[in-house]
C-alpha cells in the first residue's frame, strides 16, 4: 500500500485506516468475527491505522479486544480525549490505554476541541514521557477548519483530523495547505461526506474512463481522490465489513489521479 511521511518523525503510514464511529460500537464481550476478519483483512493489504473515541460507545473496547486476537502490536493506534478539565482528561487517557489493552498509545487526539488547551498541556507532557507517540486535534465540520488552522500556526502538534471528500471540498481552502506548511499530517474523516452516498451510487454504472486509474469500485473512485492530495496523510473510512473494507483498501495501490482527472472525476459527481 503507498504511504505518506508523518512530516514530525518522517515515519511512513499507510494512507487506508480504519475509523469505529458506529462500526465497532457493538456489545460483545469476545471479539466479533467480523471484526476480527477486518482488522485481518486491514493488516494483510499493509494497513495499520485504527481511529477510535470515549465518544464511540464500545469502541475503543471492541477494538482492544479484536486487534488482541489479530496482531495487536501491528497496528497504529488513534483515540480521542472528549471531554472538560485536565483530571477528567487524564482518567480518560488512562481509560483508553486500559480499553485498547496498550501500554502506550501512537496518537492521542483532543476530540472536536474540546477542551482543547487544558487537553494539549496535558498532551505533550504524555508525549514527553513517552506514553504517547503523536498528539493531535480534531473536528467533523467545515465550520471549524479556520480555527483548526490557526491552531496549527500557532500551536505544534503532529496531527489533524477533519472531514474531506469528493463533494465537500472545503478543506482544500485554507486547512489543507495549512498543514503542509506547519508539518502536521492529516487523518481524513467522512470521506463518503454521508453513508448514503455509496448507497445511491451504487444504482450508478462507473464512468468508462475510471478503468484507466484501474478503479473497479466507487469507494475505489472517492478515495482515490481524497488520497491524490498531497497534504492528505491517511483517509479513515468507517466500516465493519471486510468485502467494504478490501474495496476501500484498493484506493491505497496502482495510480493516483493527476489534476486533469480530479478535476474530472469532480465533475462528473457533480452531475450525479
Amino acid at each position: 500500500m503507498l504511504t505518506r511521511l508523518i512530516p514530525s518523525s518522517q515515519e511512513p503510514l499507510p494512507v487506508i485506516g480504519v475509523g469505529t464511529w458506529q462500526t465497532f460500537d457493538v456489545a460483545d464481550k469476545a471479539a466479533p468475527r467480523h471484526l476480527v476478519d477486518t482488522l485481518t483483512t486491514l493488516r494483510a493489504a499493509g494497513g495499520t491505522v485504527i481511529d477510535s473515541s470515549p465518544m464511540y460507545g464500545r469502541a475503543e473496547t471492541v477494538v482492544g479486544l479484536t486487534a488482541e486476537a489479530v496482531a495487536p502490536d501491528d497496528f497504529f493506534y488513534a483515540t480521542k480525549v472528549w471531554t472538560q478539565g485536565r483530571e477528567a482528561g487524564i482518567r480518560q487517557i488512562e481509560d483508553s490505554l486500559r480499553k485498547l489493552r496498550r501500554p502506550s498509545l501512537d496518537l492521542m487526539q483532543i476530540h472536536n476541541l474540546v477542551d482543547w488547551q487544558t487537553h494539549l498541556a496535558t498532551l505533550r507532557e504524555w508525549k514527553a514521557a513517552g506514553k504517547i507517540r503523536y498528539i493531535g486535534l480534531t473536528h467533523y465540520t467545515d465550520a471549524m477548519h479556520d480555527q483548526l488552522a490557526r491552531i496549527l500556526a500557532t500551536e505544534p502538534v503532529d496531527f489533524v483530523q477533519f472531514n474531506y471528500s469528493i463533494l465537500d471540498r472545503h478543506a482544500e481552502q485554507r486547512l489543507l495547505p495549512a498543514a503542509a506548511d506547519h508539518g502536521v499530517a492529516t487523518l481524513i474523516n467522512r470521506p463518503f461526506t454521508e453513508g448514503s452516498l455509496l448507497a445511491k451510487l451504487r444504482s450508478n454504472a462507473l464512468p468508462e474512463w475510471a478503468t484507466e486509474l484501474g478503479i473497479s469500485t466507487w469507494a475505489e473512485f472517492l478515495l482515490k481522490f481524497i488520497v491524490a492530495h498531497p497534504a492528505v496523510t491517511c483517509v479513515i473510512p468507517g466500516t465493519r465489513n471486510p468485502a467494504h473494507l478490501t474495496d476501500n483498501l484498493q484506493a491505497g495501490e496502482g495510480e493516483l489521479p493527476d489534476a486533469a482527472m480530479l478535476e474530472k472525476m469532480a465533475a462528473f459527481m457533480r452531475q450525479i
